[in-house]
C-alpha cells in the first residue's frame, strides 16, 4: 500500500537540510531503486522553486510499504528526522486516484 509520510520542518532549518541531504536522498534512491517511491520533494517556504535563503516548510514523500507500521519506522530513521530537520512527521495511508 501506499503511505505519504509528511514532514513539518523546524524554523530556520535550511543549514540542517544541507548538511543531512546527502543521507536522506540515498534512502529515497534506494526506495525508488526497489520500485517504491512515487515521489518525493519538499515544500519551499516561498512561493517559487528555488526558495534561496528561505529554505523550505518540510517534505512529502509517498511510497509503498507492507503495513503502515513500515512506513512509520522508515519515516523515523530519515536522516531529517534523525538531524532535528523536521520538529514532526506524519505518516498515513494514501489512495493514488489519478493519474491513471
Amino acid at each position: 500500500m501506499l503511505y505519504a509520510i509528511v514532514g513539518q520542518d523546524v524554523p530556520d532549518s535550511l543549514n540542517l537540510r544541507l548538511a543531512t541531504r546527502p543521507a536522506h536522498v540515498d534512502r529515497l534512491h534506494a526506495l525508488q531503486q526497489a520500485g517504491r517511491l512515487l515521489l518525493a520533494g519538499p515544500f519551499p517556504a516561498i512561493d517559487g522553486n528555488d526558495p534561496g535563503s528561505a529554505g523550505f516548510s518540510g517534505s512529502l514523500i509517498v511510497a509503498e510499504f507492507d503495513t503502515l507500521a513500515n512506513a512509520q519506522a522508515w519515516a523515523d530513521a530519515d536522516p531529517y528526522a534523525a538531524a532535528g530537520v523536521y520538529a514532526n512527521v506524519s505518516v498515513k495511508p494514501f489512495k493514488k486516484v489519478f493519474p491513471q
